[in-house]
């Protein structure tokens, strides 16, 4: 895990390096100052001149200036480390969720990711950011502090052979009741997250079932799910700083107490004020040093089970590969599905696709019909191998898709999903998404032929109109052209409509697929419609029904002989008619 982690130090290595080398320096000025003072001490009751004090003061004051200039000097190297550590972080985890496959991505949840990309590699900085100095800091300062005061206490530093593993075993303690709370509440904040992405996504209908009052009160349980376990955790840490509190305040008392009694009784000679001074600023640092420890150690805890969910989205490898000498060109856009079956994992129980023979010819325009859960979009998304099949083969211009180059593949086949989606930005910078050296003539045409360039130029700032995040300020059937005009632009060998005219009239339905026969007539196209209108002109009509393909014909061949196909024109028909009628 560590290892793993710190690939993403990079070039900030030489801040991380620098950092403990730093803190050495100043770790051995803050330990040689109690010497000298308690040197002082011993001149000045010896009864020295003016001058030897003066000569003191000023190499206490050169050594507090070192000691302060190598701490600033490590304070900044450290934060640029943690911080610079943490962007890379990120950076790497964005890039590697970039390159999964769907496949991956249904492994881990949205909110999951989210909570990952942030308090979870927060809590890693911070803990970064203690460790770097610290960890070198307070074991320099323990040995250094403990090395001088044995020598200038003498049985006096026995108190540290008994308050060092005290506060080694309730630590110990404290990081084995704590870590399992730690480890479950991660959880519940990808659950808290999840909810709150569910409610703000799906808040039209929150509002229009007036069920606030539900959202808030689930919203509520799971807070109070997490401010539980979180309470017990900070509660069992809290035994910690007790207890390093009960172990400061012991060996103070002690070292007075007794140091007091040691320099009284021998009237010096076994103890003196020199080594009394110094002796209780060294039981303070080891015991300030122990502190620091102890939080590094709480600190390790909370971060290391969002440590291990942060190497979880690194090592997860992507389950689509670029083939070596992968094929960098699509010849046309045929389409041939041989003996293909599929499901969605390993583990599955079941094919969502099952023995699925089916072959387009480059330029055809192809009509999908099929209930909810036939599989439709399953089908599609694996030409552009979103998914790979379980079994068979799928072909792309008579290649098997899973020899291509992924970028080159998927730059021939434009999909427009079903759940369409606008990114924040321009109508402009939405539109060059399908290829982002189009020209103003260009997005123009596509526009057209999508059916959006009218309702484009009623805006005031026409192809510059701002779109809001997830299109929230445009229509379902604005949003819907748009995304068709965003895949024209890619000029692609094959463009499949998973139900992506849902949201327009059959009028402009109709002026979409006319302007598709005329414009792209070499383009292959794959329409998964619900309505039969949409598909009705189509070269062949696939009708697919529990995963496989029940029928495939024109539109006159399947109305004469399919029963299924006859019974959904028939229904749609009449509930046109119906309308006409009222």
């Amino acid at each position: 895990m560590v290892k793993i982690l710190a690939r993403s130090i990079r070039e900030y290595r030489r801040d991380s390096i620098l950092t403990p080398l730093l803190v050495t320096v100043e770790v051995i000025m803050e330990c040689a100052i109690p010497f000298v003072i308690a040197s002082l001490v011993n001149q000045m009751q010896a009864g020295c001149s003016m001058d030897v004090i003066v000569r003191y003061g000023a190499v206490l004051i050169l050594m507090s200036v070192i000691s302060l200039v190598f701490g600033a000097a490590a304070g900044a190297t450290c934060a640029r480390a943690s911080t610079g550590f943490a962007r890379n972080l990120r950076k790497d985890m964005f890039y590697r969720i970039q390159d999964y496959s769907f496949e991956n991505i249904d492994k881990f949840s949205v909110s999951s990711l989210v909570t990952r990309l942030t308090t979870d590699i927060m809590n890693v900085q911070m803990a970064f950011m203690m460790i770097i100095p610290i960890a070198i800091r307070c074991p320099l300062m323990l040995v250094f502090s403990f090395a001088m005061g044995f020598i200038m206490g003498g049985r006096l530093a026995n108190i540290f052979l008994f308050t060092i593993p005290v506060l080694c075993i309730g630590l110990f303690l404290v990081i084995r009741a704590a870590t399992p709370l730690f480890r479950r509440v991660f959880r519940k904040y990808d659950a808290l997250n999840d909810s709150v992405q569910e409610n703000v996504r799906a808040m039209r209908v929150v509002k229009s079932y007036v069920r606030e009052e539900y959202e808030k009160k689930k919203f509520n349980a799971a807070a109070q799910d997490v401010q539980k376990d979180f309470t017990r955790a900070e509660r069992i840490m809290a035994i910690n700083s007790l207890l390093m509190q009960f172990c400061v305040y012991a060996g103070m008392t002690f070292v007075l107490s007794y140091g007091s009694y040691a320099v009284i009784t021998s009237r010096g000679l076994d103890l003196n004020v020199g080594q009394m001074s110094a002796m209780v600023t060294y039981s303070f640092q080891i015991l300030m040093s122990l502190m620091m420890v102890s939080m590094v150690f709480v600190m390790i805890t909370m971060s290391l089970e969002s440590a291990e969910r942060i190497v979880e989205v690194l090592s997860e490898e992507s389950t689509l590969k670029n083939p070596e000498d992968a094929v960098k060109e699509v010849k046309d856009g045929s389409v041939d599905f041989d003996g293909v079956s599929f499901k969605y994992s390993r583990t599955a129980e079941r094919m969502a696709l099952s023995d699925i023979n089916l072959h387009i010819r480059s330029g055809e325009v192809i009509g999908i019909l099929g209930g909810t859960g036939s599989s439709k979009s399953t089908l599609i998304q694996l030409i552009p191998r979103l998914y790979d099949v379980t079994e068979g083969s799928v072909k792309v211009g008579g290649v098997d898709v899973r020899k291509y180059d992924l970028e080159t593949l998927r730059n021939q086949v434009a999909v427009v999903l079903q759940k369409n989606v606008l990114f924040s930005g321009t109508i402009k910078d939405n539109l060059r998404w399908g290829n982002p050296n189009a020209t103003d003539e260009e997005m123009e045409e596509a526009c057209r032929l999508a059916q959006a360039d009218e309702f484009i130029r009623q805006f005031p700032d026409q192809y510059d109109t701002w779109i809001e995040q997830g299109g929230a300020n445009v229509s379902g059937g604005q949003k819907q052209r748009l995304c068709i005009a965003r895949a024209l632009l890619k000029k692609p060998k094959i463009l499949i409509l998973d139900d992506s005219t849902s949201a327009v009239d059959t009028r402009t339905d109709a002026l979409i697929r006319k302007g598709f026969r005329e414009f792209i007539p070499e383009t292959t196209k794959i329409i998964i419609a619900q309505r039969v209108a949409s598909v009705q002109d189509a070269d062949r009509i696939i009708l697919m029904e529990g995963g496989r393909i029940s029928a495939v014909g024109t539109h006159d061949e399947l109305l004469q002989s399919n029963a299924v196909y006859q019974e959904i024109y028939t229904s749609q028909n009449r509930a046109g008619g119906e309308k006409d009628g009222e």
